[in-house]
């Protein structure tokens, strides 16, 4: 994969500094309110696989973390983000382990994990493919990978309407709750470009996981993708 604006590190680094301060706002209005229900039901995945050791890479302001320390009180529960400024906001709301780290190269031996996140981080990276397989390295053989990302709802009116939303309405709405609307017509622009169903599962595939799964949220705006490493 080429890497182009969508995916440029530089880029999407200076927009992250640019929404910190204001991006959970942001998200909690533009979604409705239904992004923490989403969290949640992720870090229960989590908490049923039983994994102790706890990755969640592009953490940003660390609510899957804080929603996974909840879930699963007795595992240890690391995150990470190349964005200092949204690690402080994580650190403000008390996660416990955060470092500043690329997530195409993660400062972890390989199987130091028994379970790794990643919530609408994927599609920012240069790789989607090379942060996979990042996120496998640093797995144990069958731990878990779970992938939470916005998708695009099969039914063709809903799409209809969702993209006229994606692309119309909300930078607009979140351009007036951060003064940054450049970063949301980027969002809608990448969530066109990202793998979903198929080639989404195929992809994960490709990377070396296993018995991948995909279950679409809120009719198919997100969806959450499970796997398993191989070997």
């Amino acid at each position: 994969m080429t890497t182009d604006r969508h995916q440029d590190p530089g880029f999407v680094r200076r927009m992250f500094e640019g929404i910190a301060g204001r991006y959970d706002l942001a998200n909690h209005v533009l979604s409705f309110g239904i992004d923490g229900l989403w969290r949640r039901r992720a870090a229960a995945i989590v908490g049923g696989a039983g994994a102790r050791r706890v990755l969640d890479v592009a953490t940003g302001s660390g609510d899957l973390a804080l929603a996974i320390v909840r879930a699963c009180p007795h595992a240890y529960v690391m995150g990470v983000d190349f964005c200092e400024p949204m690690l402080e906001v994580a650190r403000a709301k008390g996660v416990p382990n955060l470092a500043l780290a690329d997530a195409l190269s993660l400062p972890f031996a390989d199987g130091s994990f028994e379970a790794v996140t990643v919530a609408f981080g994927l599609r920012n990276m240069a790789s989607w493919e090379a942060g996979l397989k990042e996120m496998r390295r640093v797995l144990a053989p069958g731990g878990l990978l779970l992938v939470m990302d916005f998708s695009l709802p099969a039914f063709g009116p809903l799409r209809m309407a969702y993209r006229l939303y994606l692309h119309r309405v909300l930078p607009r709405l979140a351009g007036a709750l951060t003064g940054k609307p450049e970063a949301y017509a980027y969002l809608g622009e990448s969530i066109e470009g990202f793998p979903r169903g198929e080639a989404m599962l195929e992809m994960v595939a490709r990377c070396g996981f296993r018995d991948s799964s995909l279950s679409p949220l809120a009719m198919g705006v997100a969806a959450i993708t499970t796997a398993r490493r191989d070997g």
